[in-house]
C-alpha cells in the first residue's frame, strides 16, 4: 500500500464568530473570526468543520466537511 502523504493547509474564519476543525484522530483546532490558522493532515483525511456560536455553550453547528487536499495550501509567513 502507498504511504499517507501529509500536508500543510490553512483555513481563514472569515465567517463565524469561532469555528471548530474536528479531525479523524479526534484533535481539535479552534480558530476565532478573522484569524488563519495553519495545521498539518493526512490526504484524504475528513476534516469536520463546526461553527461555535456560543463560547459558553458545548452546542456545535457542522458547517461542512472537507478533505484535507481541499484546504488551502500554507502560505509563506
Amino acid at each position: 500500500m502507498p504511504q499517507p502523504i501529509k500536508v500543510r493547509k490553512q483555513y481563514s474564519n472569515t465567517q463565524y464568530p469561532n469555528v471548530l476543525l474536528r479531525f479523524e484522530d479526534g484533535h481539535e483546532i479552534e480558530i476565532p473570526k478573522g484569524v488563519t490558522k495553519s495545521f498539518d493532515a493526512w490526504e484524504g483525511e475528513r476534516i469536520k468543520i463546526l461553527a461555535i456560536w456560543d463560547p459558553t455553550s458545548s452546542e456545535r453547528e457542522k458547517v461542512d466537511t472537507l478533505r484535507a487536499e481541499q484546504f488551502e495550501d500554507e502560505k509563506g509567513a
